[in-house]
């Protein structure tokens, strides 16, 4: 429930993010709100971060963990925001809100491909409905207008990989692989955007971009990444997904955007689609072998044996532990510790 109620709330945060964006793209330019936007997560995060800096430091990561971290922050911290507001810039933030719902159907078929997850029958029929909306969702008046969906496209699937390997980081606490990847990604973008274009912006809208980018990316992104550690980026994403809903009704009400009918045949389609997603889990005997990470967890999920003396088991926390060998049956998501391949 815990992790549930995280992935809810970071959607909510992140679905405020699109029309306020639409609002400051006519002051900034694409690199510049693409910047202040991670760079106000990172500065969200600094302060929970810098008390947590013994038990997660980049310095202290393996090989295989600094490339994801790497990618994770090439894909899904300076390509992903840059695309998604340039076709924000074309797209009304309504339709741009509801295409993010192609992110979940992005992090599903990568995890099926790249990194070991397991779709159901039914789970995968979320994945193709979500995809019809957001086909749906590039006609614009009866003509198909691609560029701005195309983008916003894009943006989708380098956030599908940025989630899946963010998901596998064990070595880091959400907060602290946030604050990485805020200040790596905004300093290059705003680098980037000073670059291109000088700065028009006033104070306000630099300090509304940075509040943005704390709330909507930095809250944003740590709740997520500790529920997809409990329940799976693909679950996470699930959830996540209530976001561009959430973005959508609040582009209509504070920029007065018009609702179509197509764009509410489409959200019809995605809740569907995306309720069917998020219920696809299994269940059948699985091995565990020793390991040793560090990530956030408690000690009544059948997993963390370890003992702590005078800890309440259902307290979330963070520190290395060691797993041992381990065979049991119980229905469950790919999440961290189920990236276990499945026969035919």
């Amino acid at each position: 429930m815990r992790a549930l109620l995280l992935a809810l709330a970071a959607a909510i945060l992140f679905g405020a993010s699109t029309p306020i964006s639409k609002i400051l793209l006519t002051t900034f330019d694409t690199f510049q709100l693409a910047g202040f936007l991670y760079l106000g997560a990172a500065l969200m995060m600094l302060p929970l971060s810098s008390r947590e800096w013994r038990q997660s430091d980049a310095r202290r990561l393996d090989r295989i963990n600094r490339w994801r971290l790497a990618g994770a922050i090439a894909l899904g911290g300076i390509a992903a925001p840059v695309l998604m507001l340039a076709g924000l810039g074309i797209k009304s933030a309504a339709t741009t809100s509801l295409l993010l719902n192609l992110e979940p159907a992005a992090t599903a078929v990568l995890g099926v491909l790249l990194f070991r997850d397991h779709l159901s029958r039914r789970s995968a029929l979320g994945v193709v409905g979500i995809t019809a909306g957001g086909a749906m969702l590039s006609w614009n008046g009866g003509s198909l207008d691609l560029t701005g969906a195309l983008l916003v496209t894009a943006a989708c699937v380098c956030w599908g990989v940025d989630n899946q390997l963010m998901a596998l980081i064990d070595g880091m606490t959400p907060s602290h692989s946030t604050l990485w990847k805020g200040f790596v990604a905004g300093s290059v973008n705003l680098a980037i955007g000073l670059a291109v274009a000088p700065l028009h912006a006033s104070t306000g809208s630099i300090v509304a971009a940075l509040t943005l980018g704390g709330l909507s990316y930095g809250l944003s992104i740590a709740f997520y990444l500790a529920a997809a550690q409990q329940l799976g980026a693909t679950r996470a994403q699930g959830i996540f997904a209530t976001a561009p809903f959430a973005g959508a009704a609040l582009s209509v009400l504070i920029l007065g955007e018009p609702l179509t009918m197509g764009q509410m045949i489409a959200a019809a389609v995605l809740v569907v689609s995306v309720a069917a997603l998020v219920a696809g889990q299994h269940g059948h005997p699985h091995h565990h072998g020793s390991t040793e990470h560090i990530h956030s967890h408690r000690h009544d999920d059948g997993h963390h044996l370890h003992v702590h003396p005078g800890l309440p088991l259902s307290t979330q926390h963070t520190h290395r532990h060691v797993h041992e060998p381990l065979e049991h049956l119980h229905p469950h998501w790919p999440d961290l510790h189920h990236r276990h391949s499945h026969g035919s």
